[in-house]
C-alpha cells in the first residue's frame, strides 16, 4: 500500500517554509568581470552596488580567478569610498594542501600570511600561476559593515589550482563604516575570472 504525504508533513515533503522561518535568502547586488584589471573594487553607492545597513551580511564568490603573473589573491577595506584600502587587520591563516601528485598533503598554519594590526592587504590564497588553467575560486563573508559600534568581521575559504583550500578568518579593526573593498593580486593584474557580491536577507 502506497503511503501518500501532504505537502510540508515530512522533511521530504517541504515545499514551503512556515511564515515564522527566516530563508536567509542570496540577493545579487554586483557582478563584475576583470579583463587585465589591476584591481575589482566594489564602491557603497557606485554602479549599484549596496555595502551599507541593508543587509548585515555580505558574500563575495569569486569564481575562476586567473591571474596575469603568479602571486597571491588579496583583498583590503575602505572607510572613505575607496580613496584608500588601509583598514587595520588582525586575521589568522591556515591551509590544507593536496598536490595532484599526492604530495605533499598537509595541513598547515600560515604565520606569514596573517595580520596584526597591519593596513595591509589581506592574502586569500597562496601563491599560484599563470597556466592556462590556474585560477582559484571561493568567498569571503563580511558582517555588518556598516556598523558604527563594532569591528569588522570576515572570513573567507578560497581554493586554488593544486587543491590548497586556504581559511582566513579576521576583523577590521574599526568603529568606521566600511563602504568599499578591493580584490587585487599581489603581482600583476587580474587577467580574467568573476566576482559576485550578494546581501544576505
Amino acid at each position: 500500500m502506497a503511503l501518500l504525504f501532504a505537502n510540508n508533513s515530512s522533511l521530504a515533503n517541504i515545499t514551503a517554509l512556515p511564515s515564522s522561518v527566516s530563508g536567509g535568502g542570496l540577493n545579487l547586488i554586483k557582478t563584475q568581470t576583470a579583463s587585465s584589471s589591476s584591481s575589482i573594487s566594489f564602491v557603497n553607492g557606485v554602479d549599484g552596488v549596496v555595502l551599507d545597513g541593508t543587509y548585515k551580511e555580505y558574500i563575495f564568490k569569486f569564481i575562476n580567478i586567473h591571474p596575469a603573473s603568479s602571486g597571491i589573491f588579496t583583498f583590503n577595506m575602505s572607510t572613505d569610498s575607496g580613496s584608500t584600502y588601509a583598514v587595520t587587520k588582525t586575521s589568522t591563516f591556515f591551509y590544507s594542501r593536496q598536490n595532484e601528485s599526492g604530495s605533499p598533503a598537509e595541513l598547515s598554519y600560515e604565520a606569514g600570511y596573517d595580520l596584526a594590526q597591519s593596513t595591509s592587504y589581506q592574502n586569500l590564497t597562496d601563491v599560484f600561476g599563470t597556466n592556462s588553467d590556474d585560477s582559484c575560486s571561493g568567498y569571503l563573508h563580511l558582517f555588518a559593515p556598516s556598523s558604527n559600534t563594532y569591528v569588522k568581521h570576515f572570513l573567507a575559504t578560497v581554493n586554488n589550482t593544486y587543491s590548497i583550500e586556504s581559511f582566513i578568518a579576521g576583523y577590521g579593526n574599526t568603529t568606521s563604516a566600511i563602504n568599499a573593498v578591493d580584490f587585487k593580486f599581489s603581482s600583476g593584474n587580474t587577467n580574467d575570472g568573476i566576482i559576485k557580491l550578494y546581501g544576505v536577507s
